[in-house]
């Protein structure tokens, strides 16, 4: 970063940002929205539930530790959430110029300019978070470089699946229990969590139709968008309903899986966006702390009665979650394959997994 350019954050109410740029040179357009975690920064903006999304971090510091180098594990990027930076821009408070790290491969300012996307620094972004979360959660928004100007873009309008999920069948590992993973934009340690479990997994595009194939348990990833515009996956999932085979649902995932049995979703007034996210599993009345990130929710009022609510949401009582009642049917809206964290709720793989088990024996 040579220079110190000036550009400016604009919101969809008028409000303008003067700030400091780093990053791609380049202006971009889409939903502003928040995080509030303090580490994984990296495993954020790879993260493809950001895709259309200029996302501002509250922590006050963000670059202090560089990009790590992008090794691969079982065909995974070992620290990355996917294979490139998804989010449309990037907004935080200080840019920290001199990172250092044992691992860092280069600067943030260097990989976002890699990846054509833009930032911005020198920002209050917890105002920023705090006039977002009156406004459900997000504003549209754009980042203005060098008066180079452009419209706003509601990526809830598009069906984000098709840009961030696989465009064909890949299979990782060689474990024992056959899972099929529907990609709408999952996050790599979903394939983590699965192969430290003894799978082996086959992941197929957001619009594949599975039912015409054998598996031991079906996984919905989660995803970016309105989760109605996905009608193919919702029929499918309705077939799948009429089996007993385990399903899975995360995220988007979870808002489908609702959909599919009857349910309903809506936009919330107040986004769930965060690492810090308290949910409660009812069964037991048990507390756990998750990372969430979206702004549509599942309206449980309509599903079918043979379901019930799993988990629910401790600042705002909606639900975060489903389960049937005697079949092996599950989801939640959180994640608990959180990376970078936290991980409170990982078991729930193993759930899935001992389901896949009892089916089998």
């Amino acid at each position: 970063m040579k220079n110190k350019r000036i550009a400016m954050l604009i919101l969809e109410d008028g409000t303008r940002y003067k700030a400091s740029h780093f990053g791609a040179k380049t202006s971009s357009s889409g939903e502003v929205v928040f995080n509030t975690s303090m580490t994984g920064y990296t495993e954020s903006l790879t993260d493809p539930s950001y895709k259309g999304q200029i996302l501002t971090f509250t922590y006050p510091i963000i670059g202090n530790y560089g990009v790590p180098y992008p090794y691969f594990n079982e065909k995974i990027h070992k620290f990355y959430e996917s294979d490139k930076v998804q989010v449309s821009g990037l907004i935080i408070s200080y840019y920290s110029k001199r990172p250092y790290h044992w691992n860092m491969y280069k600067n943030l300012s260097d990989w976002l300019e890699e990846h054509g996307v833009p930032g911005l620094y020198d920002i209050d972004t917890r105002f920023i978070a705090k006039k977002l979360r009156k406004k459900g959660g997000s504003m549209l928004g754009k980042i203005v470089i060098e008066k180079e100007d452009l419209p706003f873009y509601d990526p809830n309008k598009d069906n984000l699946s098709q840009k961030v999920s696989t465009d064909k069948k890949i299979i990782y590992g060689n474990g024992k229990y056959q899972v099929l993973l529907v990609d709408f934009g999952l996050k790599n340690n979903i394939l983590r969590c699965l192969l430290r479990r003894n799978c082996t997994i086959i992941r197929v595009p957001w619009d594949y139709d599975f039912t015409k194939d054998q598996y031991d348990g079906l996984v919905l990833s989660n995803g970016p968008g309105n989760p109605k515009i996905y009608e193919k996956p919702i029929l499918y999932l309705r077939k799948a309903l009429k089996k007993e085979t385990p399903i899975f649902g995360i995220c988007l995932g979870n808002q489908l899986l609702g959909l599919a049995a009857g349910g309903d979703t809506y936009k919330l007034e107040y986004a769930h966006r965060g690492h810090n996210q308290p949910v409660l599993l009812l069964e037991k009345g048990q507390n756990f702390i998750t990372s969430q990130n979206h702004g549509y929710v599942l309206n449980p009022i309509k599903i079918d009665r043979e379901w019930k609510i799993f988990f629910k949401n401790l600042n705002d009582n909606t639900c975060e979650g489903i389960i049937h009642k005697w079949k092996p049917f599950f989801s939640v809206q959180f994640h608990p394959e959180s990376s970078s964290g936290p991980r409170d709720t990982e078991f729930l793989f193993d759930i899935f997994i001992n389901s896949i088990i009892r089916k089998n024996h």
